[in-house]
């Protein structure tokens, strides 16, 4: 029986064949089958981690600590360079440039990334804005965020920064970034369940060294990676006391 893969539902489109790619190179290095199983939010993904039905995931910060203090995950490595960033953005021909002069009563549009709308919501406070005093439109993808703006259906926007900048050029034009974050240190990662952990140090092993076989640098190419970097206990465990610090 296949073990259960599954990416945080945050992953942008361009990368979609990128994990099905990853998922056979996963298979081919273990030696194990794989089956990977994508999930339209992030409430249908949680359901099926609560049910044990996820072996290993590329999970996102602010689910961290229930994978690893309520399900016994463990990381293995994080992609190289590439920090969790939030970006506030307007439509271009908003007369807002910062967030400053953002007023009561806007309206927000976010996705259900709960990372990017922690941070997005903590680089509201200069305007004293919070959830009491906007009001919110939940969009399915940050496509859709951009076309809230686009259209004028929403005042500003909450994006990845990585999700910004994969929008094409044509409607990145039409948007005008007020803000964005440099946290830094927070940070998606790939955890392995304990039905894997007796496979745990091989695993990372191929997972590190990647970018020294063309096939595998393939594979990152195809995933927006430059590579992965070890990530140990101690480092998942600071970051989930940020996140716990930034949320509460």
């Amino acid at each position: 029986m296949p073990y259960n893969f599954t990416v945080s539902p945050d992953f942008t489109p361009d990368h979609l064949s990128g994990w099905f790619i990853f998922n056979t190179w996963i298979q081919k290095q273990l030696g194990e089958g794989f089956h990977l199983e994508l999930y339209n939010d992030f409430e249908s993904q949680r359901k099926a981690i609560e049910e044990g039905k996820v072996d290993l995931i590329f999970a996102n910060p602010y689910d961290a600590a229930m994978l690893v203090r309520e399900k016994g995950f463990s990381p293995l490595v994080k992609p190289a360079s590439k920090s969790d960033e939030a970006i506030i953005a307007v439509n271009a021909e908003s007369p807002i440039n910062c967030v400053e002069e953002l007023q009561s009563g806007i309206k927000l549009a976010s996705t259900d990334d709960p990372d990017v709308h922690m941070m997005g919501m903590i680089m509201l406070e200069p305007a004293d804005l919070d959830k009491t005093n906007i009001e919110m439109k939940s969009c399915d993808s940050y496509v859709l965020v951009a076309k809230e703006l686009l259209r004028g259906n929403s005042d500003v926007g909450f994006f990845l920064a990585e999700a910004f900048n994969d929008l094409s050029s044509m409607v990145r034009k039409q948007l005008k970034p007020l803000v964005s974050s440099q946290i830094q240190v927070v940070h998606h990662s790939l955890m392995i369940g304990p039905a894997l952990a007796d496979k745990k140090d091989g695993f990372r092993q191929a997972l590190l060294s990647m970018n020294e076989d063309e096939k595998g640098q393939g594979v990152l190419k195809s995933l927006g990676f430059s590579g992965f970097e070890e990530m140990d206990e101690e480092e998942m465990e600071f970051m989930i006391d940020l996140v716990d610090t930034l949320l509460f």
